[in-house]
């Protein structure tokens, strides 16, 4: 990922590292994470869960962000960052761009997420996002 081009594209802003932040967004992002998991997913709930879930997703991207140094100005960006995480199931990280377009169909047109769809984002939070997240709290921790 090139910082300096994403900083001449306004995608993201110097500024200092913000730890508090960045842990405030990854609590955010566990408890809403929680919670959306209990919910059965149904027809009726799928666009709910995809949507919150997607949410907590991306506030694990700015959390990253604000550890750098920088404050994002997308979603783009946020998933941008978090596909360099070094995790067991990295490889299944290119998903999350095709995530980002479910997430602004759903938003911005309307779109119903399908069952399948919000179960496929449910697996991926289990498989990768449980473990960012980890990683995450532990590089707060240490800092």
């Amino acid at each position: 990922m090139n910082i300096r081009f994403l900083e001449s594209m306004s995608k993201i802003k110097k500024r200092s590292p913000d730890r508090l932040r960045a842990k405030s967004l990854i609590e955010a992002a566990e408890s809403t994470s929680l919670i959306i998991l209990k919910m059965p997913n149904t027809d009726e709930t799928s666009t709910i869960i995809f949507r919150e879930l997607y949410e907590s997703i991306r506030q694990m991207g700015d959390a990253r962000w604000w550890l750098l140094g920088y404050s994002p100005e997308d979603h783009e960006v946020s998933m941008e960052i978090l596909k360099e995480e070094k995790i067991r199931n990295s490889a299944k990280l290119a998903k999350l761009d095709r995530f980002r377009q479910i997430r602004n169909n759903a938003n911005y047109g309307g779109f119903k997420v399908p069952k399948a769809v919000s179960q496929e984002l449910i697996e991926f939070w289990t498989e990768c996002c449980k473990e960012i997240l980890e990683n995450l709290k532990k590089e707060i921790r240490r800092k």
